[in-house]
């Protein structure tokens, strides 16, 4: 996190799939520190229990958690909820439900998790002209092609492999947002 917080990233999602509840808990404290330090923003994966409990800055819901409504009771009006998608249905409803933001994918395809069909760039550019929510992109971004999702109208992307998988952390992710402050300023 360190290298990318170096770098000027300043949201960070921790995902653990697989871990133990109570480790899980240990390490999203440590990392809701450390964001909190750099003033950067945190949320936890699917548990929106262990996201209230760290002070996390929200949680990051999959189609198959906790329902956003409840989620909102858990972690109140101050926290962001943000769901992923995977169609125009699920955008719609994530909006209506008072989701905070949508991530929305597999945009190319990926090697990182199981995330359904490759959407590509022209659903991203229908999911943005539908809903008025932030459009996160997410799944198979990398240097080469973030510009082409910014200009799609994503508001943002989630980037694991271009930048964890790159021999300097932060460079990768200087690189990454600089592609990004570039298409921006066009």
């Amino acid at each position: 996190m360190q290298q990318a917080l170096d770098a000027g990233v300043k949201f960070f999602q921790y995902r653990n799939k697989d871990g133990a509840r109570k480790g899980i808990y240990e390490t999203a404290l440590m990392l809701a520190r450390t964001a909190r330090n750099a003033q950067a923003r945190f949320i936890v994966n699917d548990h929106a229990d262990i996201a209230a409990a760290v002070d996390a800055d929200g949680v990051h819901l999959g189609q198959d958690d906790l329902p956003i409504e409840f989620a909102r009771r858990l972690l109140g009006r101050d926290k962001l909820i943000g769901i992923s998608t995977h169609s125009l249905e699920q955008a719609v409803a994530a909006e209506a439900a008072g989701a905070d933001y949508i991530g929305f994918g597999p945009i190319f395809p990926t090697t990182t998790k199981n995330a359904g069909q490759t959407q590509g760039i022209l659903n991203l550019s229908i999911i943005r002209q539908t809903v008025t929510l932030p459009v996160i992109a997410i799944g198979g971004i990398k240097h080469s092609n973030v510009q082409a999702v910014i200009s799609s109208g994503a508001d943002g992307v989630a980037v694991v492999s271009a930048i964890l998988s790159a021999g300097n952390i932060t460079t990768a992710a200087e690189n990454m947002l600089r592609s990004i402050s570039d298409i921006r300023r066009k």
